[in-house]
This record gives C-alpha cells, structure tokens and sequence, in this order.
C-alpha cells in the first residue's frame, strides 16, 4: 500500500487558509492511484505530528504544499514527523532543486519518501502560466503581455526569493510572454510599482502564495493601486498609470496544482500511472 501526504501551514485565522489543501488532495484522491491521501498541517487539524499514525500504508509520501525551500520544509516537518535521520544536505540542494529523501519514521513502522516544497518543482512553472490562462480567459495568453511573478521575499530567507526567480526565468526563457518580471513585497524589485517595471499594456500578475489570505487580497491590491480598500474590491482587469493589470489572486488555488504534488511523488518512486496526464486534461477541461 502506498500513501500520499500533503503538508501546509494552515491558518487559526483565515479558514480559507486550508481550502486549496484540501482541494487538490480531494483530485489525486480521485484519480484512485494512492491507497489513502492524507492532509496535515501546523496550524490547524489533523497535526503534521499526528498524520503518520493514521495511516495504514507502510509506504509514505510526503509533499510539502510549501513555496519555497526553508525553516517549514528543513526543520518544522521532519521534526513533527519524527523523521530523526534526516538532514538538509541530502536534499543537496542549491535552494530551489530539493528532491526527495527516504527515511524511516522512529516511531511508526513505515518508510516516508520526504519530498521538496511542491513550490521549486519545475511543474509550478506550468501552473502559473495556467493561472495567467485562467484570470484572461486566454488559453494562447502571451503575445502583447508582460508577466509579474510575484513573491514575499524576506531577508530571513535567501531561498523565498530564490524560487521567484527561478520560475520567472524559465517563463522568459520560453519566449512566451513579452516581458517577465519578479516582483516583491518586502524586497526590490517592489510590486507597488509594477506598471514601472513593464513596457506591454497588459501585465498579469501572480502572485507564488499558496492560499489566498491577507497579503494576497488586501497587501497587494492595495500596494498596486488596484483599490484604495480591499473591501471594494477591484475590476479585472484594472488600468494603473496606463497599464492593464490583469490579477490573478495566489497560485496556489489553481487546480492544476494538484499535479505538482503527484509529480514530487512519482519523482520520489511513487506509482502513479497516467493520473498527472489525466489531471492535467481534468484540470484544463475544467478552466474550459
């Protein structure tokens, strides 16, 4: 028997916070691949330190619904999940290209492949330009548009960053937008003055959170001029200094999220069969 674990942070404040957890755990468990799919997190119920002991499957997959690599996904989840053997460095990562790791769990008689931060596979790039799709309407969306890839940065973390940046270089790299920019909140390049950053009069901007909360519904609207009060709300999309902002709320509530954590699972020598060829048609059928 096998078994898939998907970890986030999960919020005590915002109950919307879990939603695209559950949501893409509900798809892979659908595909029927998995013997059981399980969701834990840190700040909400079940626990990431009582997840194991509710499985059956003696084998584990465990994929971190996380941005980027860091404290969560190097310290706080293999400690709760009492994973006492692992360590960072065999990960052997330069901050974006974490794998995955088998390890045994000192508690629970199971195998656990501990898998990077669904955030620095390189399927995430596959979903933000969906989200670019999605928010347009736009299957062929690029020519005569720009793209923002927007991040939180922190000074904390070098690597929070370092996944902006990866994924909006493989975008420009594809030639298929007209411009591709990283943006941040709390370092430069700053998304408060996105319309600067650009020469397309269209620009969509998404931004890499996993769960639309406070900074992705009130910070960066705000910040880029889309509304003077959140509460309002805004047109989609909304001109600022003669340019098209075109919002597409946090990466992480589009569906085709879900093959992310199925392909960090297969990458970690899970069998999946066809299910990431067919969550991408169910995925793309459903934005049609």
């Amino acid at each position: 028997m096998q078994a898939l674990v998907v970890v986030a942070h999960g919020s005590h404040l915002n109950p919307d916070s879990s939603t695209p957890t559950y949501r893409h755990a509900d798809t892979v468990r659908e595909t029927g691949v998995f013997d059981e799919v399980a969701t834990a997190f840190w700040k909400e119920e079940p626990s990431f330190r009582e997840v194991l002991r509710t499985l059956d499957s003696e084998e584990v997959y465990v994929v971190p619904l996380f941005i980027s690599e860091g404290y969560f996904t190097e310290q706080v989840i293999p400690r709760e999940l009492r994973l006492e053997e692992f360590d960072v460095e065999q990960w052997d990562s330069d901050g974006t290209s974490a794998s995955s790791t088998t390890l045994r769990a000192s508690d629970v008689d199971k195998t656990v492949h501990y898998c990077g931060p669904a955030g620095t596979h390189d399927a995430m790039t596959d979903v933000i330009v969906r989200r670019a799709e999605s928010v347009t309407g736009d299957d062929e969306v690029g020519e005569g548009f720009g793209l923002a890839v927007v991040g939180h940065g922190t000074e904390r973390n070098e690597n929070s960053a370092k996944a902006i940046r990866y994924h909006a270089d493989r975008i420009r790299e594809s030639g298929r937008f007209d411009e591709v920019h990283d943006l941040y909140m709390d370092e430069e390049p700053e998304v408060d003055d996105v319309s600067d950053h650009f020469d397309t009069d269209d620009v969509v901007v998404v931004p890499l959170f996993i769960a639309d909360g406070y900074h992705t519904q009130e910070d960066i609207p705000e910040d880029m001029g889309l509304t003077d009060d959140y509460r309002t709300g805004w047109d989609t999309p909304t001109e600022v200094d003669g340019v098209n902002i075109w919002y597409a709320g946090a990466v992480g509530t589009e569906p085709l999220m879900a093959d992310v954590l199925l392909e960090r699972a297969r990458d970690a020598g899970a069998d999946v069969g066809t299910a990431v060829e067919e969550v991408r048609e169910q995925t793309r059928a459903g934005a049609d």
